[in-house]
């Protein structure tokens, strides 16, 4: 008998886990999440975009704008890279791999590359062309971290409950 066909390759189990991360996030407009694995295809870390722990997601803001930045959710939420690389319980993630379906901003790819993550797979970079997402990409190449665009072979992943 020969194996079954159609099961999902590496990517596609690893970007599916970001995704189902994402659906974590309270957050009402944007739900990102990540994935972290080793060299090895173990998983290591998972993390979605949300409030610190103890910042109640009923009393912090979700707005996106305000009169006052104090009173939008930039100034509270930390991103679904961070809060996976914050939430890594080993000792190092150098040479390890991040699936994250937006393509990370400039302060999560500081902590990318400090943490010496070698590679990511991302599934949407609609912020492209914004300084944030440019400076990233900036500092990536000068490393010479790898980044690219998942691809999936399968159209669709159903999660039945």
């Amino acid at each position: 008998m020969a194996k079954r066909k159609g099961y999902l390759k590496w990517d596609e189990y690893f970007m599916g886990l970001a995704i189902l991360a994402s659906m974590r996030s309270k957050d009402p407009n944007t739900q990102v999440g990540c994935c972290i694995v080793d060299e090895d295809n173990r998983i290591l870390s998972l993390g979605y975009n949300g409030f610190p722990i103890g910042c109640s997601d009923d009393e912090f803001p979700w707005e996106r704008q305000a009169k006052r930045s104090y009173d939008t959710k930039y100034n509270y939420v930390c991103h679904a890279e961070l809060n996976a690389i914050l939430s890594y319980k080993g000792t190092s993630l150098k040479g390890a791999r991040v699936y994250v379906n937006q393509f990370p901003c400039n302060e999560c790819a500081k902590a990318i590359i400090q943490a010496g993550i070698k590679s990511i797979i991302y599934l949407d970079d609609k912020y492209a062309d914004t300084d944030m997402v440019k400076s990233s990409k900036r500092m990536f190449d000068a490393v010479k971290l790898k980044y690219k665009k998942f691809k999936s072979l399968n159209k669709k992943i159903t999660i039945e409950l």
